[in-house]
């Protein structure tokens, strides 16, 4: 019932909906001052980088490590790369913004030979519809000719608190081991912080940035890309303080 709300308080709160929902409300009953106000508002966020600038600190908080020396147990690649639905249609790879997981996971697994290579996720949607993201993923691999023996994939979790518990169950990781948690740079904080509270010490390997270091002033302007920018940082930030909340994190922002 938690993962069904929270997708539809999503739906109302993510910036560029609830902007455009109240626009629209405050237009038919003729609140005045509150459209011009909201308009104002979209002129900001359209004109100003303002979903990079949130987005900055995220990416920023976990350094992308050194390269492992030693022995690595296993690498962890958090779903929310796949588009099943088109690899189902299609019959082809589809991945969409967050495909830098998949790359540098496999990556990772071709410099440690000894390490198994495991992806998690089953599917962010309601009802998994679409399909399971293990589709696209056993695609990935049979593509790249990979060593099927060393994958092994989690198939039961919707969402990254889901990810670690269900990850931590289906590996057993022990004391002694090193795992690379894969992921979004701006993903990493909330995901490191899950994985601390359920007691699975893993190394943050932050993959997919958006935004460059110093950070530079967009070179294309776009009206979508500003609103996908925001709603990409709202989400992260509104999802680390329900997290925390709900006692799923060890901080409000974890940091190394």
């Amino acid at each position: 019932m938690t993962f069904l709300l929270t997708k539809l308080a999503w739906l109302v709160l993510q910036p560029s909906n609830l902007l455009v929902f109240t626009l629209a409300a405050a237009t038919l009953f003729g609140w005045r001052r509150l459209a011009m106000a909201i308009v104002a508002i979209l002129a900001l966020v359209i004109v100003l980088p303002i979903g990079l600038w949130l987005t900055a600190p995220l990416e920023d908080r976990f350094p992308r490590p050194a390269a492992p020396t030693g022995q690595v147990t296993g690498i962890i690649v958090l779903g929310g790369a796949q588009e099943p639905h088109v690899t189902k249609s299609r019959g082809v790879v589809a991945l969409n913004r967050y495909g830098e997981r998949l790359i540098e996971g496999l990556a990772l697994a071709e410099r440690h030979p000894e390490a198994r290579l495991v992806f998690s996720g089953w599917s962010g949607r309601p009802g998994g519809r679409g399909g399971s993201e293990q589709l696209v993923n056993a695609a990935f691999i049979e593509l790249m000719r990979f060593d099927e023996t060393r994958v092994v994939y989690e198939e039961r979790s919707r969402n990254t608190w889901e990810n670690a518990l269900f990850t931590k169950d289906l590996v057993q990781p022990t004391p002694a081991d090193t795992w690379l948690l894969v992921t979004s740079a701006a993903h990493i904080p909330r995901s490191i912080g899950i994985f601390r509270s359920i007691g699975f010490p893993v190394t943050p390997w932050p993959v997919d940035y958006q935004t460059a270091t110093p950070f530079g002033w967009p070179r294309h302007f776009s009206v979508a890309a500003r609103l996908t920018d925001l709603d990409f940082a709202a989400r992260e930030w509104l999802a680390l303080v329900f997290y925390h909340l709900r006692g799923r994190t060890d901080a409000l922002f974890p940091a190394p």
